[in-house]
C-alpha cells in the first residue's frame, strides 16, 4: 500500500524518502508509523488516511476515456487530473439531483447527433443552441471579447463551465497543460465542461468549442489535445471538425483566406485566435503541417513571454467565480438558501468554507 500510494501520487521511492525519511523502515517492516505519521503521509500522498487500512491496492479505473494525441486511448493519468475527474462528477452528482429535485428539465441538445457525422450540420446546431450567429464573434473588438461572450453563453443554457489549473483550490497540485487540456463529462441535466486555464487563452478557445461537440455526440472525454491536434480517434476527429467549422466557417475562410492570405488578418476578421486560424490553414490545405507546427511553437512562445511578464496577482474571488463556473455556484447558492444543502456539504462541493465561503456568495455570486 506505501508502494503504490506513492507511485500513485507521481513520486520516486527515494526522492520521497528525502520527505519522510522512515519510509523504508516501514517498507521493510523494521517500525510501524504513528498514526499521526499516517494522518500527515496520506495528505503528501493526496489519499484519504482509511485506504492504508485496505489489504491492497484498489484497482482505479478513469472514470471517462482519455485521448492522446498521435497515440492510443490512455489507460491512466496522472493523480491531480484523476482527483480532479472525481471532483466534477461529484459536483455534477449532486447537481443532477438538485435539478430534477426542482423539475428542471432535461437539456435536448445533449447526445443530440450521436448517431451522425455531418459536422457542419453539428456546428450549425451548436451556434442556433447558442442564440450565436454565423458570424456571431465579429461583432466583437477582439477574440478575448468574443471568448467571454461564448462561456457566457455556453453557461446561460446550462453547461458548467470549469477553468482550473490546479486541483480545487490546492496550489500544491497543478494540473500540466501537456496533459491535460480539458476534459467534458456529458450528462443530460448537468454537462461540465473542464478547460485547463494554465493553458493559453489562444487555445483555449478550441478547447471549449472541441469539448461542446462532445456534448452534441453525446460522448464524455479528455484530452491531451497537443499542439492542438486530434487524436486518432473517429469521435475525436469529428469533435475537431465540429470545433473548427463552429469559429471559422470554410466557406467565410476560404473568402478571407484567397483575398490576403495572412494568418494575422484572418484571425482579427474572425475575432480568434493566430493559433486557431493556423489550425484551420492547416485544415483545409493553405499552410503544410511544417509550417504549422513551426508558428505553433513561435507563436506559444511569444505567449509564453507575454504570461511571464505580467503580474502573478489576481482576485481570489473572481479566479474561485471561474473555478467553480457562475450557474453553478448560483445553485450552490439558492440550495443553500433554501435549505436544501447543508453548509457542510456545500463546503465540500465548492472547495470553500467559512468565512471564504460567505464572502463569496454574499458579495461575489
Amino acid at each position: 500500500m506505501l508502494t503504490w500510494a506513492i507511485a500513485r501520487a507521481g513520486y520516486d521511492l527515494h526522492d520521497f524518502a528525502n520527505k519522510v525519511p522512515s519510509i523504508f523502515d516501514w517498507i521493510q517492516g523494521e517500525k510501524k508509523p504513528t498514526i499521526k505519521q499516517l494522518e500527515n503521509l496520506s495528505k503528501k500522498v493526496y489519499l484519504p488516511f482509511g485506504y492504508f487500512f485496505l489489504p491492497e491496492p484498489p484497482k482505479e479505473k478513469i472514470p471517462i476515456p482519455f485521448f492522446r494525441t498521435n497515440n492510443t486511448q490512455a489507460t491512466q493519468v496522472g493523480v491531480n487530473i484523476y482527483d480532479t475527474i472525481l471532483l466534477l462528477q461529484q459536483r455534477q452528482d449532486w447537481l443532477k439531483d438538485y435539478l430534477k429535485e426542482s423539475e428542471f428539465e432535461t437539456l435536448s441538445f445533449v447526445g443530440k447527433y450521436s448517431n451522425s457525422n455531418n459536422f457542419r450540420e453539428i456546428a450549425a446546431d451548436l451556434r442556433r443552441s447558442l442564440n450565436l450567429s454565423e458570424n456571431w464573434a465579429s461583432h466583437y473588438k477582439t477574440w478575448q471579447d468574443a471568448l467571454e461572450s461564448l462561456i457566457r453563453h455556453i453557461e446561460d443554457i446550462g453547461i458548467i463551465t470549469v477553468f482550473n489549473g490546479i486541483v480545487g483550490n490546492n496550489t500544491h497540485r497543478p494540473i500540466s497543460v501537456e496533459e491535460c487540456r480539458g476534459f467534458v463529462l456529458v450528462d443530460e441535466m448537468a454537462p461540465f465542461m473542464f478547460i485547463n486555464n494554465s493553458d493559453a487563452k489562444a487555445a483555449q478557445m478550441f478547447t471549449i468549442a472541441h469539448e461542446l461537440a462532445h456534448i452534441w455526440i453525446g460522448h464524455s472525454a479528455g484530452f491531451d489535445f497537443r499542439k492542438l491536434e486530434p487524436a486518432d480517434d473517429p469521435i475525436e476527429r469529428l469533435c475537431d471538425k465540429v470545433a473548427a467549422e463552429f469559429l471559422v466557417p470554410e466557406i467565410a475562410f476560404n473568402e478571407v483566406w484567397n483575398t490576403n492570405p495572412n494568418i494575422k488578418n484572418t484571425a482579427r476578421y474572425f475575432k480568434v485566435s493566430e493559433i486557431v486560424i493556423a489550425r484551420r490553414a492547416l485544415d483545409l490545405g493553405k499552410i503544410t503541417k511544417t509550417q504549422f507546427l513551426g508558428f505553433y511553437d513561435e507563436y506559444t512562445n511569444r505567449e509564453f513571454i507575454k504570461k511571464e511578464t505580467q503580474s502573478s496577482g489576481g482576485d481570489f474571488y473572481a479566479t474561485t467565480r471561474k473555478r467553480l463556473g457562475i450557474a453553478f455556484s448560483a445553485h450552490i447558492n439558492n440550495a443553500v438558501k433554501s435549505g436544501k444543502l447543508l453548509y457542510r456539504d456545500a463546503y465540500k462541493l465548492t472547495s470553500l468554507k467559512g468565512d471564504t465561503f460567505q464572502t463569496y456568495f454574499t458579495k461575489h455570486i
